[in-house]
């Protein structure tokens, strides 16, 4: 910590960074210790992340945020709260709608319902009669005012779920104004996502400095990276500069690096509740680590060859065979959610959660599963007294 002090990156900053990692913004109102706490470390929080990870900080008298880009958009990185496309265009068009409001205006959610429908694009258009269109709202809502974009004056959106007749006041905050990121040109003139990316990288920046921060983001933002081969540019400038990155990384933030021959990852050696960690307390988590138990026992039974990246291809017989045959030997501890599942259902659900954490991947053509060497980087085991195997009950690191 003294290194760290040395450059005026001291401890406080190391935790300023870790929040703004951590959350989409810190607003002055709701966080007002962590909002002063990034507001004191500006200048070299600023410079650090534009220098490594080229990403801009923003610090306004009422909010502070770090507007993360990533290299390649990951399913993960969407709302996890919404499950429908209509949620995601339901809250596009409630930031057209609030667009039009003045700050601290206030407005009813019947007047809201009444625009979103004359405004909601396609054939089928909104119907509040239909619960699926009703609880879309009440998810974008919910979200809308945890983000602090919404402000109930009175009222409870929950209540429009089982009522279209439920009545909620709202108010416009002044944060609402700088949701969105703003762009080099009108995000109109962009096409797709894939131009809206590109642009983040037509800066006139030289290439040594664009993989640095190609590299830094995927490490901060991601699980992990995996190398795509032996002349994986990304992957090379790991192995050449691991020293650097292993001492900058260490003596700015809690983050501790990881190399191995394919993988290269970013670890916390204290849990902190400003990091969405791996594993957590979900029960699916728990799986996971015996999953990943079971495939270095499979893997050597059945003498499945390894890629040349360490991973392992399963066929979707395969990966189910080996769910069933875990849902066997470690089902009675599972949470009921996952005991009384069949096991497509725990199938489906634990190779989303695999994917998600970038452990596996599944081709689209084929199906074919491929678990990550991350995978298997620390598994999980019931004591003896529960499984009757020998193990512990304590995870394992590889």
């Amino acid at each position: 910590m003294n290194e760290k002090a040395e450059n005026g990156f001291d401890e406080r900053a190391c935790e300023a960074l870790g929040y703004l990692l951590g959350q989409f913004w810190i607003l002055r109102e709701k966080e007002p210790e962590k909002y002063q706490l990034v507001r004191d470390r500006e200048r070299v929080l600023r410079g650090y992340l534009l220098d490594k990870l080229g990403l801009n900080l923003i610090v306004h008298r009422h909010f502070a945020k770090l507007e993360k880009v990533p290299v390649v958009p990951q399913v993960w990185m969407g709302i996890q709260e919404f499950s429908q496309p209509r949620d995601y265009a339901l809250f596009c068009l409630l930031l057209a709608y609030l667009e039009g409001k003045t700050v601290e205006e206030q407005f009813l959610l019947s007047d809201l319902c009444e625009e979103l429908q004359s405004t909601y694009p396609g054939e089928e258009g909104l119907n509040w009669t239909h619960y699926e269109h009703r609880k879309s709202l009440v998810r974008v809502l919910l979200k809308a005012t945890d983000l602090g974009i919404l402000k109930v004056v009175d009222g409870d959106i929950e209540g429009f779920g089982f009522n279209e007749g439920q009545e909620v006041l709202y108010e416009v905050p002044v944060v609402s104004r700088y949701f969105m990121r703003s762009y080099p040109k009108d995000i109109f003139k962009y096409h797709d996502r894939e131009e809206i990316l590109k642009a983040e990288w037509d800066r006139g920046y030289d290439e040594a400095l664009q993989r640095r921060h190609r590299v830094y983001r995927q490490l901060f933002l991601t699980p992990a990276i995996h190398s795509r081969g032996a002349e994986d540019p990304d992957f090379r400038y790991l192995r050449n500069f691991r020293n650097r990155l292993r001492e900058d990384i260490q003596r700015h933030t809690y983050f501790q690096f990881e190399l191995y021959r394919t993988t290269a990852l970013l670890t916390v050696p204290e849990r902190r509740t400003m990091f969405t960690l791996f594993p957590d307390n979900k029960g699916i988590s728990d799986l996971v680590l015996q999953f990943a138990s079971l495939v270095r026992e499979k893997q050597r039974e059945e003498d499945i060859p390894l890629q040349y990246d360490g991973s392992l291809r399963l066929t979707l017989v395969d990966f189910d065979r080996w769910v069933k045959l875990l849902q066997e030997r470690f089902g009675r501890g599972w949470s009921k959610q996952y005991r009384e599942a069949t096991v497509p259902q725990v199938a489906a659900e634990l190779l989303r959660v695999l994917v998600e954490w970038q452990m596996a991947e599944q081709e689209p053509e084929t199906g074919v599963v491929i678990l990550k060497p991350l995978l298997v980087r620390v598994v999980g085991r019931y004591p003896p007294d529960f499984t009757g195997e020998k193990g512990g009950d304590n995870l394992v690191p590889e």
